[in-house]
């Protein structure tokens, strides 16, 4: 585990320094972690990131080290610094699972924790959940494009960082991909690695077809060769043919080809006739050249012969939403024993929070497909045995009654008092609950343009909640 304290936003350290000089420092305070919108065209996001949120909240502390670099921004006293020294998680973390389905302004995180724990944690748990969120969201869109055909996460060289190589290949796999060329990543998660060669392995040998004997004969169980070096059709793919045969006549069954230049949709027709005629018909076509989502289903849709899709730069950069901009804020003090609620007002209403210490409650009808969430506060319950009325939080005449319905709590346990009590699963069983998760949607809502807008509400009693507390702090 890494002891990530110190990555953290100045002004955090600046208003925690701020607490303890007005002695409010061990406040009890709420933070909700939501976001506004979710990535380009999506409707939806798929939660990621909390492995690494509770091995920063495991590990958090203040070293030596750190105090003496704070200490030489002459921004700080001793009294100050001595807190720091002593300082770990003491409070509650409640979050939705990996793997969640979750949609804009629902709480993700929820924090409760004495005022100076909560404000630093801000940062990292930001920088993690969003990230993997945003990742994760973009997998499970490029893994839907391609129908049931696989999809291999390929983009380390072009992640924005090791970290960002490192852990947007995990949150991809639990969007769905089946593997990853990253083998760090492989090895920390348990996760399965691929990879083939590169065009340089051709371009190291005399010719094509000497390049891939020798391939085969390094890796006669797993032999899947790159066609495109030179001519996909009239070299690389007979070249290939010529060597799956020698293969077999020493009792060897050949991977496939890959892909990585010119009118995919085409070559591979053309190569999976070739593959097909010299009875190769098991040998599959792995196709890869910076494809996205859109490409893929366009592939999909004229016919593409394509078995597995390697994406690497669209992927792992989130190209068309490059951030998921979840946010962090105040929802409610402990002021004298009793939870006292917090609201942002803005001109922008969009950025105006939802007060209150709160759960959120998804709604499921007799099929199984998720209706709704309801945003409600903690002490609040649902007597599914009734009708239940739910209105849209902005448009209030968009009401809807359900009847034969279940209910699950999205918010889990994560710390108590600065406990871990959560077990942490796998990241194969976090793929399959995602997998889970997305059967409960109905395809309006996974479409990938024009998605239908899923309902998050708030509950008549948050409703009024927020409606008094926007009037009472108006000054207009």
């Amino acid at each position: 585990m890494r002891n990530l304290t110190m990555m953290t936003d100045l002004y955090q350290l600046t208003m925690m320094y701020g607490y303890y000089k007005n002695n409010i420092h061990n406040r009890k305070a709420v933070f909700d972690m939501y976001f506004r919108k979710p990535g380009e065209n999506s409707a939806y996001a798929i939660a990621a990131g909390l492995e690494q949120v509770i091995d920063y909240i495991e590990n958090l502390h203040f070293s030596e080290e750190d105090i003496l670099y704070l200490d030489s921004l002459n921004l700080f006293d001793k009294g100050f610094f001595d807190i720091l020294r002593e300082l770990r998680f003491t409070g509650d973390i409640h979050a939705v699972p990996e793997g969640t389905v979750v949609f804009p302004n629902e709480p993700m995180v929820r924090v409760k924790a004495p005022l100076i724990e909560a404000q630093l944690i801000e940062t990292a748990l930001l920088n993690i959940i969003n990230h993997q969120t945003l990742i994760a969201t973009k997998a499970s869109r490029v893994v839907m494009a391609a129908q049931g055909s696989s999809v291999l996460e390929f983009g380390l060289r072009r992640a924005q960082g090791p970290d960002a190589g490192i852990y947007g290949a995990r949150a991809a796999v639990i969007g769905g991909c089946s593997a990853t060329s990253n083998v760090m990543t492989g090895q920390m998660f348990g996760i399965p690695v691929r990879g083939t060669h590169s065009h340089s392995w051709v371009m190291s040998f005399p010719d094509e077809l000497s390049a891939f004997r020798a391939y085969a004969d390094a890796f006669p169980d797993a032999c899947l060769l790159l066609v495109d070096t030179y001519d996909t059709l009239k070299s690389g793919v007979p070249n290939a043919i010529t060597v799956f045969n020698e293969l077999r006549e020493r009792g060897y069954e050949p991977v496939g080809i890959r892909l990585d230049s010119g009118d995919l949709a085409y070559l591979s027709k053309k190569a999976r006739m070739m593959l097909d005629e010299a009875g190769f018909p098991d040998a599959r076509i792995v196709a890869s050249n910076d494809l996205d989502e859109e490409l893929i289903w366009d592939l999909k849709a004229q016919g593409a012969k394509i078995d597995i899709f390697g994406v690497g730069t669209s992927l792992i950069t989130s190209r068309g939403c490059p951030a998921l901009g979840g946010v962090y804020k105040m929802a409610a003090e402990e002021i004298d024993g009793e939870m006292v609620p917090r609201i942002k007002i803005s001109e922008n209403p969009v950025k105006i929070t939802t007060p209150g210490y709160k759960k959120v409650v998804r709604i499921y009808n007799g099929g199984g497909k998720a209706i709704a969430d309801l945003v409600m506060l903690d002490e609040e319950e649902i007597d599914v045995s009734k009708p239940l009325t739910i209105f849209d939080p902005v448009n209030t005449w968009k009401r809807m009654t359900i009847r034969n319905f279940t209910i699950k709590e999205l918010l889990v346990p994560i710390f108590v008092d600065g406990k871990k009590v959560y077990n942490t699963p796998g990241l194969l069983e976090i793929q399959a609950h995602a997998s889970k998760e997305l059967d409960t949607l109905w395809d309006e809502y996974k479409r990938l343009k024009n998605p239908h807008v899923y309902k998050v509400d708030l509950s008549q009693k948050l409703y009024d909640l927020k409606q008094r507390l926007l009037k009472e702090y108006s000054w207009a």
